[in-house]
């Protein structure tokens, strides 16, 4: 990876280049959930079953590079897909940044780390469990906190409903 430009966060989306578009992901896990979809309405129903690639307890994939190859559905989140998937938490800097709104402050680039993510909560490490172990994804039906419409994010992802 070559070198990231400095508070290339602030840029818009289309003018990443691969490395930072990487390096943008905060790392929280929701991507690699499982998510039931209601064939009628199209509703999202979010559980806490990962990928059987997630680490459970980090929040990590196990073999990132390759996951296409076990995981063929895993899905590469694209500027395209960015705007088209609608069960990306709002707190999610891809999400925001395309909405124009600045990442939390929680956030690994802006806190130096992923330990501030972990202690807002954002973060799935610990809270799920793996496809492999879990069984029917309808008994793993999860409120992550974030998808209700009552909720007013401020500008750093924090809710102050």
């Amino acid at each position: 990876m070559g070198e990231l430009r400095a508070r290339f966060w602030e840029l818009p989306l289309a003018e990443l280049d691969r490395a930072e578009w990487e390096a943008l992901c905060d790392g929280c896990g929701r991507c690699c959930l499982h998510k039931l979809e209601d064939e009628d309405t199209g509703e999202i129903a979010h559980t806490n079953v990962a990928c059987k690639l997630l680490d459970t307890e980090t929040a990590r994939c196990m073999d990132y590079r390759h996951r296409k190859a076990f995981v063929p559905d895993c899905l590469r989140l694209t500027l395209k897909l960015v705007s088209e998937v609608s069960w990306l938490p709002e707190t999610c800097a891809y999400r925001r940044r395309a909405e124009d709104k600045p990442l939390p402050e929680w956030h690994p680039l802006l806190a130096g780390g992923r330990e501030a993510m972990v202690r807002a909560g954002r973060c799935v490490a610990g809270k799920v469990v793996s496809e492999c172990e879990a069984g029917p994804l309808e008994h793993h039906i999860v409120d992550w906190g974030d998808e209700d419409l009552g909720h007013d994010w401020d500008s750093d992802g924090e809710d102050r409903a």
